[in-house]
């Protein structure tokens, strides 16, 4: 199977390229990314077969449907990557905790956010086939506050690979920060930004598209890709966490083959939602999948009234800064999957002119068969977060954003996004618990949780930091090749 771009003139004939190629440069014609133009179905028998694996061969069974040009022992060793998180044989952790109440929860690896489901894998195969091609590649990021610790964790003194992780300065949780400025590694460089995550995104979108920039990296031996979602690599890897979840719950007789699950996902830039749209494309019986946001309620707007509209909005920032986002970039292939390349053209150059696009009532009524949305406040989610640790399980800020949608009438999952360990200050906020220090207010919270804190968050709070650099946003062209050249 092959990608292709999604964005297009009339009448052109769509590219298609390799996975492979797809992954080492994730930009398409026109400012575009890479998508499937169609999936594998999987029958219910199959699913039924796919249910009794455990989550690794699961989910190579899963890749190899899609039959892209990976050779298979790539992939194996990439998915031997779930064996450093919490429990080797089962990454991810599905927990009933009330009726008809399930959490998801994808933070049980190195990062303790489920970023790492994604890019754990995902750094292996791009590393092999850098390897494989004897290239090297400078693999960009930019990050609200999660993608950039996963990344610089899986691409960590990895041969012929350096990395480059771009963050608001002022816009993550300090757990988050001192992920990555204490992250060590020679081939990583962090810079913070004065500016926030849609700043950091765009300059790395902007980057990826600089010829300049890419001439300057060629002349170093260095060739360019980036470890966001807009690399389809990464949502390769969270279409089979939802499957699998699907596949759980029917082997576990949950759900009968007749019934259906809905999904909540808190979503900032909309590539774990996409991951499970195409999970249900793929076979897996999800009767909707609901949108959860903060107070940035892009989102929440375009599903209910199909308007794209950045004119009048300024990023607020949040409990849940993650997803303190206001241009998602996967709803890109969403558009193009439902639209096609022509239309995702027309739409996208219209937000990029004008901030603006709007759809058609048909178009709206195309997207709401899967999707349906809302928002969460700070106050809200603080009451949610109260809730759940007075019965004894704690919820991250992201993860609250989801409580909002439940459906008693519904089997509801919720997607669990990231550890509450990495959100110390608004965790104790929201249970009435003051603290001297985060790292102070932590050890309280724990107890009270009768857990322990994952010894990775301990040691942040006394370790260096490593990658002090923060910049204008226009300067980090310029950070980056005297960094390169050094």
């Amino acid at each position: 199977m092959k990608l292709v771009q999604t964005r297009a003139k009339k009448d052109e004939n769509l590219k298609k390229v390799e996975l492979t190629q797809a992954l080492l440069s994730p930009s398409s014609k026109y400012g575009g990314l890479y998508a499937p133009k169609k999936f594998p179905c999987i029958s219910q028998e199959l699913w039924s077969e796919l249910a009794d694996l455990k989550y690794e061969k699961f989910a190579l069974e899963i890749l190899k449907l899609f039959k892209f040009d990976i050779k298979k022992d790539i992939l194996k060793k990439a998915l031997k990557r779930y064996r450093s998180f919490d429990d080797p044989k089962n990454p991810v952790e599905l927990k009933k905790i009330d009726k008809n109440i399930y959490v998801n929860e994808l933070y049980h690896g190195p990062t303790r956010a489920f970023k790492d489901m994604a890019l754990a894998p995902f750094g292996e195969v791009l590393s092999s086939l850098a390897k494989q091609k004897d290239e090297k590649y400078l693999i960009m990021c930019a990050t609200s506050g999660d993608t950039g610790p996963a990344t610089l964790n899986t691409f960590a003194n990895t041969e012929n690979i350096k990395v480059v992780c771009i963050y608001p300065a002022d816009g993550t949780s300090e757990v988050q920060r001192l992920q990555m400025v204490c992250m060590k590694g020679e081939n990583l460089k962090v810079i913070g930004i004065k500016g926030d995550f849609d700043d950091a995104q765009n300059t790395l979108k902007t980057l990826l598209a600089d010829d300049g920039f890419k001439a300057e990296l060629k002349r170093e031996s260095l060739n360019l890709s980036a470890a966001n979602s807009v690399n389809f690599g990464r949502i390769m890897f969270q279409i089979i966490y939802h499957a699998y979840t699907y596949a759980k719950l029917l082997k576990d007789k949950v759900i009968d083959e007749n019934q259906s699950i809905d999904i909540i996902v808190p979503s900032g830039n909309f590539g774990n939602a996409l991951g499970a749209y195409y999970a249900k494309k793929m076979g897996a019986k999800i009767g909707k999948i609901k949108i959860a946001s903060n107070k940035n309620k892009i989102l929440t707007e375009f599903f209910n009234t199909g308007k794209y509209d950045l004119r009048d909005k300024k990023l607020a920032k949040t409990i849940s800064p993650a997803m303190d986002i206001l241009i998602s970039s996967n709803i890109e292939r969403l558009l193009f999957d439902k639209f096609g390349a022509v239309r995702t053209r027309e739409l996208m150059k219209d937000l990029s002119k004008n901030k603006f696009y709007k759809l058609k009532k048909s178009e709206l009524a195309k997207l709401q068969e899967d999707f349906v949305a809302d928002f969460c406040t700070d106050k809200e989610c603080e009451k949610f977060i109260k809730k759940w640790v007075k019965k004894g399980y704690a919820i991250d800020p992201h993860t609250a954003t989801c409580f909002k949608m439940i459906d008693d009438k519904s089997i509801n999952i919720v997607t669990s996004t990231a550890h509450w360990v990495k959100f110390a200050p608004s965790m104790l906020k929201a249970c009435d618990m003051q603290s001297k220090d985060e790292k102070q207010g932590l050890k309280k919270l724990a107890k009270k949780l009768d857990q322990e804190i994952p010894k990775s968050i301990k040691k942040l709070f006394n370790a260096k930091n490593l990658h002090p650099d923060i910049v204008e946003k226009d300067s980090v062209k310029d950070e980056i090749l005297s960094w390169i050249k050094q």
